[in-house]
């Protein structure tokens, strides 16, 4: 493995197993990244968990592979997240977080605020989600 580029891949069945086996992997990467600061290892972390976790419970009954493969440099934090899912409807302008008492709703909209780049295309085999968080030692440190 490169040392400046640390990587995973999984896939399998969309389910909360593979959803926690991809934050096994993450976690197994920060260590390989210690330039990576503290707060960005976490709020990617939680938006990887957050995308797959809403993939996962969404076709939970349904035959659908979800692809992950992570890429950490010391520049950025990358995952593609493929599935094999019918079209995910969503109305980006409507993404917010939900008031205090809702017990649902908040994924995509802590993705989005923890991320620099989200975006979700829907191909004929399925969907792609990109998360994209840039690394910046300053935005940890409050400058």
């Amino acid at each position: 493995m490169d040392a400046d580029i640390r990587a995973f891949h999984i896939d399998g069945p969309a389910g909360l197993a593979l959803v926690d086996r991809a934050l096994d992997e993450l976690d197994r990467l920060w260590p390989l990244a210690p330039e990576v600061p503290a707060q960005d290892q976490v709020l990617f972390t939680l938006a990887l968990s957050e995308v797959t976790t809403n993939v996962a419970q969404h076709n939970e009954h349904a035959d659908v592979v979800l692809s992950i493969d992570v890429r950490v440099t010391a520049e950025e934090l990358r995952a593609y997240i493929r599935d094999t899912a019918p079209p995910a409807p969503i109305d980006w302008d409507a993404v917010s977080m939900p008031g205090e008492e809702a017990e649902s709703g908040r994924g995509l909209a802590l993705s989005q605020a923890a991320l620099d780049e989200f975006t979700h295309t829907v191909t004929d085999l399925g969907n792609t989600w990109v998360l994209v968080r840039r690394v910046d030692p300053a935005r940890e440190a409050g400058d």
